[in-house]
């Protein structure tokens, strides 16, 4: 029986049908038993798709494979495992995505170069392919448009609840549906995006378009948090937009963008709110800095450091760790002008603790689930939001644990 994170939300959200888009997910036993582990989507012919993928230099099979074929910028079929990452697994690895995807193409039809595939799990465990192939026929025969949440939790691994979120937007008085899922909860840092995360719409926008307004939206979300500070080899994150609600092409795309940010954004601090042993959730945002990468940089050095994530595990308004991941940061900060506060409480300010500072305050709202922590380190105009996590005891323990 898995311990629900005390950070999730309180169920998983009604997701509206895609249309253009088909669901289902089995069960392959590849490495968990009584639960589904495998899924697969459909879309309508037409279909655009844009990627963003892990910066690791030991990417997987699965991400190679899907940087090869992103440039045609179509996909008819996604097929996702997990359990097993087919990670450095050599030839065999590529091997394994080829026999996966031909199935695919087969049972569509359509060629193979339309086929997206990715894996989370182990790393460096040959996939047995031969039962994912033996169960996708099964699966084509239960696709349908609702099966959403069931397709969520197909993906999930040290995950403690399926992750979704679904929004509106307008392109030239057309209504557009975007609707997300994904997963993770250990080896999440911000070198890409995250770990798996599949967004799809309605909207009808070009591959160019829609790459570009990935990798704005990913920036922001993805690849503004953290639980750990370990990168993927697997990380993928991609949208896919099948164009069925027909709006037109040359209408202005700034409430999309919008939106999808906002539903990147939302899964992104899911998967934050259910990272590995997590019992709060950190908000650290950084203003005054040279420029918004600078600021983000700091940010992430705050959210990144053991010191400040067991500190806020403790309940410890220690603050001078905060000081000391500031100046650690390699990134303009002036000592003299540095402001700090936590949970909207003033802490320091002109570089020192302020007079008459009462601690209790804070400490109340350490004591909370949601920690707010800000710092302007009184450069420039330079700002930025990055997420995390507290780093428990229990963080330990699932990743000592992790293949038995």
């Amino acid at each position: 029986m898995v311990n629900v994170s005390p950070l999730a939300p309180k169920c998983f959200p009604k997701m509206p049908v895609i249309p253009g888009v088909s669901l289902a997910a089995g069960e392959t036993k590849i490495k968990y038993k009584g639960r589904n582990d495998l899924m697969v989507a459909q879309f309508a012919p037409g279909t655009r798709v844009a990627g963003v993928y892990t910066r690791s230099l030991t990417s997987s099979a699965p991400v190679e494979w899907c940087r090869k074929i992103l440039s045609s910028g179509q996909a008819e079929a996604l097929v996702v495992n997990s359990g097993n990452a087919n990670a450095f697994t050599g030839k065999a690895g590529i091997v394994s995505v080829e026999r996966i995807v031909e199935v695919v193409a087969s049972l569509i039809p359509c060629s193979t170069s339309k086929v997206f595939v990715a894996s989370t799990g182990v790393i460096g465990e040959s996939l047995p392919d031969k039962k994912l192939t033996a169960t996708l026929p099964k699966l084509f025969k239960r696709l349908g448009e609702n099966n959403w949440e069931e397709a969520a939790n197909s993906i999930l691994t040290t995950d403690t609840y399926p992750k979704g979120a679904t929004r509106t937007a307008d392109i030239g008085g057309t209504e557009v549906t975007i609707n997300g899922i994904a997963k993770g909860s250990g080896m999440i840092a911000p070198d890409m995006a995250t770990m798996l995360a599949f967004v799809f719409t309605d909207a009808n926008i070009d591959p160019k378009s829609l790459q570009a307004l990935l990798t704005d939206g990913a920036n922001l979300s993805f690849n503004a948090i953290t639980v750990d500070s370990d990168t993927s080899t697997s990380d993928s994150l991609m949208l896919f937009a099948t164009g069925k609600a027909g709006n037109d092409k040359a209408s202005p795309l700034d409430d999309f963008k919008e939106k999808l940010t906002e539903v990147l954004i939302d899964l992104a601090c899911q998967v934050v709110r259910d990272g590995e042993g997590a019992s709060k959730f950190i908000a650290v945002t950084i203003s005054g800095a040279d420029d918004d990468g600078a600021a983000k940089r700091i940010g992430l050095a705050i959210a990144n450091s053991p010191l400040v994530k067991t500190a806020v595990a403790g309940e410890d308004p220690n603050w001078g760790r905060i000081v000391m991941a500031v100046g650690k940061a390699g990134e303009k900060a002036n000592r003299d002008k540095l402001a700090i506060r936590i949970g909207g409480i003033a802490i320091a300010e002109g570089g020192q603790v302020i007079s008459n500072y009462d601690e209790s305050p804070v400490v109340e709202h350490m004591k909370g689930t949601n920690i707010d922590i800000f710092v302007d380190v009184g450069i420039a105009e330079g700002r930025a939001t990055v997420w995390t996590c507290d780093l428990t005891h229990r963080y330990i323990s699932i990743n000592a644990d992790y293949r038995s």
